[in-house]
């Protein structure tokens, strides 16, 4: 087996898969994802959540190694739970994601500050807040080129980090969305019938 070929198995190997969940927002709903997670042994990468553009309906972009589990085996599993509306793995399509970073860099001498604008002028990156001391460095791109930056502003030296993790979406015509409405009750009250939401 040839140096390149070894090196393509091994980056299959340790693949990342993203899989796109919509759930029903309501409480309890991350904790039964996670949990589920925990008992199949399941490691996730990132996991991000927020609402749609249907209050009733959440979005959770979840990031998985492809050598810890089959990620069609995690969206099978996921499909199961009694909140979660509709599972996709988008990895295998043409996407676009996104990764937010807030990296805290020192900036107390004039090399470093330099060497940080320069990097920003490099990356899809900007300076948010410059102090004598530190300076916040903001990227939002994909996965990989952040992890780039990351790795660059290393030296000069991090002295916090904070990411969101990815979020994730379908190109062109690939759109997921649901039809699905919340169940509704019918209550009599003194004033007659009221509906609600169950």
């Amino acid at each position: 087996m040839t140096d390149q070929s070894a090196t393509q198995q091994q980056t299959e190997q340790h693949q990342r898969h993203t899989l796109v969940a919509l759930v029903e927002n309501k409480p309890g709903v991350l904790n039964r994802i996670a949990s589920l997670f925990r008992r199949r042994n399941f490691n996730i990468d990132s996991l991000t959540v927020g609402r749609t553009h249907k209050p009733h309906v959440s979005r959770m972009t979840i990031v998985v190694d492809s050598a810890q589990a089959n990620p069609n085996l995690i969206a099978a599993n996921l499909l199961k739970l009694v909140n979660v509306i509709e599972v996709r793995v988008i990895s295998g399509e043409p996407h676009v994601s996104r990764d937010l970073a807030l990296i805290k860099v020192r900036s107390d001498d004039p090399e470093s500050r330099n060497a940080v604008t320069e990097l920003c002028e490099r990356y899809p990156a900007r300076i948010v807040d410059i102090g004598t001391k530190v300076a916040i460095v903001e990227i939002a791109s994909q996965e990989s080129i952040v992890e780039a930056l990351i790795e660059e502003l290393r030296p000069i030296g991090i002295v916090e980090m904070v990411r969101t993790g990815v979020v994730a979406m379908g190109r062109g015509t690939r759109i997921q969305d649901t039809e699905y409405e919340p169940p509704v009750k019918i209550k009599q009250n003194s004033n007659g019938y009221q509906r609600f939401s169950v």
